[in-house]
């Protein structure tokens, strides 16, 4: 928890200035500020098994539509370290700036997608958002059309694994900016 002050003149021009402290937490949007657990090196099997997951989902995937999923679940997961990697990634594979910026909007800027990808995306927030009541027949059967079945799967095995990357980075209190892989 911290705590953020404030100082404001008053509007009648008197001034008078008043201050206000407001505490903030991490659910406020607030850098944690303790340390936090190194989930690598405190838990090295887990860490490793999920480092596998990650690259057996990839396999046989396009890798412009692994940064396109990898970055639409971090921003709907709110998740600046990933948000931070993947973007970084994806310019560095030559995804144009352009498509990058439209990836939060992509229902309004369809055309920048593929088919394929937009039905991915879609799949992407459906699986990312699932509490909000599961993955509606209408999305999968879309994804269904675009993939083949082992694509299909191997799609989904991505989704899972970002958001558990996600929620490992969000929890551990990761730092944008600070890659560490």
């Amino acid at each position: 928890m911290t705590q953020t002050a404030t100082a404001r003149t008053d509007a009648a021009g008197t001034g008078n200035t008043t201050h206000t402290t407001r505490e903030t937490t991490a659910a406020d949007g607030a850098a944690p500020r303790s340390p936090r657990v190194n989930f690598a090196r405190s838990a090295p099997k887990a860490f490793k098994a999920l480092i596998g997951f990650d690259a057996a989902a990839r396999e046989g995937l396009d890798p412009a539509l692994v940064e396109l999923v990898q970055i639409r679940s971090s921003q709907l997961n709110k998740c600046a370290y990933c948000l931070h990697m993947h973007t970084s990634d994806a310019r560095k594979a030559g995804e144009s700036e352009e498509r990058l910026h439209m990836v939060a909007v992509w229902q309004e800027a369809a055309h920048f997608f593929t088919e394929k990808e937009r039905a991915a995306l879609a799949l992407t927030e459906a699986v990312t958002l699932v509490a909000r009541g599961g993955v509606p027949d209408e999305v999968y059967e879309r994804a269904a059309r675009h993939f083949e079945e082992p694509e299909l799967a191997q799609l989904l095995a991505l989704i899972f694994t970002i958001n558990t990357w996600n929620r490992v980075a969000l929890s551990t209190g990761k730092v944008p900016g600070t890659d560490e892989r």
